[in-house]
């Protein structure tokens, strides 16, 4: 008797499962660090540079909200106060290069007494890159510990968030001899030692936010792999049972919480060399809705889908926001809307959905036939 062997050509799926991670951060490596400095004038990179900081924040959003099921409407202030902490050093750093001890705009607008005490330290580099992490994940820090020990969730803990935006935008807009007022810190010259008009230094910006992002998102996959990832969505899906089970759910949600501010903050320290401006009006309620929206409609508990869904949202209001000015802030509502109404999972869950509508088709056909 011949036995005849097949051997079968197609990879296995957990091999197919088991590189498909890294494979996908690779193209992601070659793609924002190869193909896009390769295909893109300077002004389009600088663009994308600004893109990719609130895809930064989108990767702490997917973390806290995606994961942990918390409405964060307030990262616009942890995003301004790591945006802030590094304009203060850079016109500090200019203005020392000048042989002045103010930044311009405060001899514009007059201190009185000099450089405030609460600008001094930010002179040091390696104080300010510290507070623009440190500073962002001590206020979340503080304020999430008093919020989650009371319980405090959904809707309640989203307004909570917004105020926290208002307040903030408020409070700068009101210190215009100190914080620069409704105009905010504008026009740094250096960053570093390197000055920001040379091209060449912009591209470098361009790949430091790049690499960021990536390691970012690196770091986001580790925790929704890990034990906590999952300890996180139980928090999510249901609190009580978690406390039954022995765990602390506001300890769980405020390490989401936190990081996802300290994400938001070195979002908005890399943004100010890429743009050259941190203002109120960045950092304010607006803003904070703008940054859950690109999550939302790109899918929140997709890291890819998040940093894509982030990338296209701030692009359209680039590119819609001059052509339709009066009417792009309906149009991100209709797409936030549409997204959380229609489309909870965002974009990257519509291949999902189409399959299950196609298995479900399916099914129903075959009980006709039979």
């Amino acid at each position: 008797m011949t036995t005849t062997t097949t051997t079968s050509t197609a990879p296995p799926v957990a091999l197919l499962a088991r590189f498909r991670v890294p494979a996908g951060f690779a193209l992601g490596a070659v793609l924002l660090l190869g193909a896009a400095p390769l295909a893109l004038s300077d002004f389009r990179l600088s663009l994308l540079a600004k893109y990719l900081c609130y895809a930064i924040v989108a990767v702490g959003v997917s973390l806290a909200w995606g994961r942990g099921g918390l409405m964060v409407l307030g990262q616009g202030v942890f995003f301004g106060l790591g945006g802030y902490a590094m304009a203060m050093h850079l016109k500090l750093a200019d203005a020392a290069a000048t042989g002045e001890t103010l930044p311009d705009f405060m001899q514009l607008y007059g201190t009185g007494d000099g450089l405030p005490w609460w600008w001094a330290p930010f002179a040091n580099p390696a104080f300010a890159l510290a507070m623009t992490v440190l500073l962002p994940m001590a206020v979340a820090a503080l304020l999430g510990f008093f919020v989650f020990q009371r319980r405090v969730k959904g809707a309640y803990f989203a307004i909570l968030s917004q105020a926290l935006a208002a307040a903030l935008a408020i409070w700068l807009v009101g210190q215009q001899a100190t914080t620069g007022g409704t105009n905010g810190l504008t026009d740094m010259q250096g960053f570093f030692g390197y000055s920001l008009d040379d091209p060449v230094n912009q591209r470098m910006v361009y790949f430091i936010i790049a690499v960021v992002l990536l390691l970012l998102m690196a770091l986001a996959r580790q925790l929704f792999v890990s034990r906590y990832g999952e300890l996180l969505i139980a928090v999510r899906d249901s609190e009580e049972r978690v406390r039954f089970l022995g765990y602390n759910p506001a300890s769980v949600k405020l390490v989401a919480y936190v990081i996802a501010a300290g994400m938001a903050g070195l979002a908005g320290a890399l943004f100010v060399p890429a743009v050259g401006i941190i203002s109120p009006a960045l950092i304010g309620i607006v803003p904070s809705i703008g940054f859950v929206i690109g999550a939302a409609v790109g899918g929140r508990a997709s890291l890819v889908g998040a940093v894509l869904g982030a990338i296209a949202v701030a692009w359209a209001q680039s590119t819609l926001s001059d052509a339709f000015p009066a009417a792009w802030t309906y149009l991100q509502g209709l797409l936030f809307v549409v997204a959380v109404g229609f489309l909870p999972g965002g974009l990257a869950s519509l291949g999902v959905v189409l399959r299950k509508r196609r298995a479900g088709t399916g099914t129903r056909t075959t009980g006709e036939t039979v």
